[in-house]
């Protein structure tokens, strides 16, 4: 199994172990920049244990998924303030006692004591993001933008650890502010961009991306308005309907009856997988339903794809007129990955995601058992951590045996662990370790133990 479904790029490697992919990385001077396909994001080089040039970086599928991963932009600060920004964090950590101390003196008052306490408060986010804890990120960000409540940098970056946690309507709040601080700020436009469309408001989207590009065009931005133009487009004519946990469009020539069937599907299979997952989504989850020409006209998805899910829960329902069977379990599959993208914060590898929407959606190993066991033992499986990034280019054969792979190392998780282990694998990977890492915490297995269990569970239960 050939999987071509990545990019190259380069890799910085953490002292504590953890590892960042990216386009393109620089040193420069006490910091570490690198690139990736939404803007700059740079952390303290007192962090990094090496860079390792040319690995490889998942390829982005949809601007949706892209918001997840938007990096926050830059704060450019004087010799003073990298001073501080080396003092808060260094040797790897933060310095909780140089921070405290800096507090005590901003509670005596006075501008600049307010702005270092502010700076410091600031580098400790955004180690923290590089650690993948956007709670106690967030809680740092917020109380640099108590100490400097004008300083439009802290909204933006506030507004973009809510981007992270998809909770689009904060980071609304915070972009909002930072507007009229930093009415010329492109990055203030591209970012609301990203909310509006996480919020299935494409048309705001459209006119959020529309400034940023006036204010300074880039590639990415570009791609990501001529998607959200699309969208508004082929939906100018759609009608409307809600529900407590979702926003429908649908095609004017679809059935209204459908629409609320629809509806009541998703709300039904909401409640299972929030149980299943131990997770509620933050903000209301889009739907759209197309007709089979506008699905593949506005997704571009392969042809064996039956639905996508890039944010929103795009399906094709031509010639339908009730939920059947085959609708509810592709509504089943889709909202899946509404739960899992959430609460992972889009970190979760495509395998564990696609393999868990299937094993949710009813599927089992038994039709492919016998193949993956030969494929297998013959030496051709492909390893899961070929299967971590974008299955959108793979041809149809291949993507078969992607999907199967993915079903039976999650049915075997869930069979032999329980759904709690992939609950705490998910959670894992939602506070920044790789889906591999997140594996070896919980269940003790790398990828190849995996694959191994995999195989003896499959040939145990199916007697293949």
């Amino acid at each position: 199994m050939a999987l071509g479904a990545t990019a190259r790029g380069d890799k910085i490697v953490l002292k504590n172990g953890r590892q960042i992919v990216a386009y393109h990385v620089v040193e420069d001077g006490d910091r570490v920049r690198y690139e990736t396909s939404a803007g700059e994001l740079s952390i303290p080089k007192s962090i990094v244990d090496h860079v390792e040039k040319s690995g490889l970086m998942p390829m982005k599928e949809s601007p949706a998924e892209a918001a997840a991963n938007i990096p926050p932009p830059a704060m450019e600060v004087s010799a003073n303030g990298s001073e501080i920004d080396q003092a808060a964090v260094h040797d790897g950590t933060i310095d909780q006692d140089y921070i405290w101390r800096l507090d005590v003196e901003a509670r005596k008052g006075g501008k600049a004591a307010n702005e270092r306490a502010a700076l410091a408060h600031h580098a400790a986010a955004q180690y923290e993001l590089s650690q993948g804890d956007l709670e106690r990120a967030l809680g740092d960000e917020r109380t640099a933008l108590n100490y400097a409540p004008e300083q439009p940098v802290l909204m933006v970056d506030l507004a973009y650890l809510y981007l992270k946690k998809s909770e689009f309507k904060q980071a609304i709040d915070y972009l909002e502010r930072a507007k009229q601080a930093a009415p010329n700020s492109a990055a203030v436009y591209k970012l609301e961009g990203w909310a509006y469309y996480g919020m299935n408001r494409p048309e705001q989207a459209v006119t959020e991306w529309k400034r940023a590009m006036a204010l300074h065009p880039d590639a990415d931005t570009r791609a990501a308005l001529e998607k959200a133009q699309k969208d508004k487009e082929e939906e100018e004519n759609y009608k409307e309907n809600e529900s407590a946990h979702f926003q429908l469009k649908y095609n004017g020539t679809a059935e209204p009856k459908l629409a609320l069937e629809v509806l009541h599907a998703l709300e039904e299979h909401y409640l299972q997988i929030a149980s299943e997952l131990n997770y509620t989504p933050p903000e209301p989850i889009g739907v759209v339903l197309y007709t089979q020409q506008g699905f593949l006209d506005i997704t571009q998805a392969p042809g064996w794809a039956g639905a996508l899910n890039d944010g929103r829960i795009r399906v094709p329902v031509q010639g339908l007129t009730e939920v059947n069977s085959e609708l509810s379990r592709v509504l089943r599959h889709e909202l899946t990955h509404s739960f899992i993208q959430q609460k992972t914060h889009g970190r979760a590898a495509i395998w564990i995601q696609e393999g868990v929407a299937q094993w949710i959606e009813g599927k089992r190993s038994d039709e492919n058992a016998g193949v993956l066991v030969e494929v297998y033992e013959q030496g051709q499986a492909a390893p899961l951590g070929r299967l971590e990034g974008s299955w959108m280019s793979l041809p149809n054969d291949i993507a078969r045996y992607a999907y199967a792979w993915a079903l039976a190392n999650v049915e075997y998780i869930v069979e032999t662990q329980g759904m709690g282990d992939i609950e705490r694998i998910l959670g894992r990977i939602a506070n920044g370790d790789s889906t591999e890492q997140a594996l070896e915490e919980v269940l003790r297995d790398d990828y190849g133990e995996l694959m191994r269990s995999t195989v003896d569970y499959l040939k145990k239960s199916y007697g293949k």
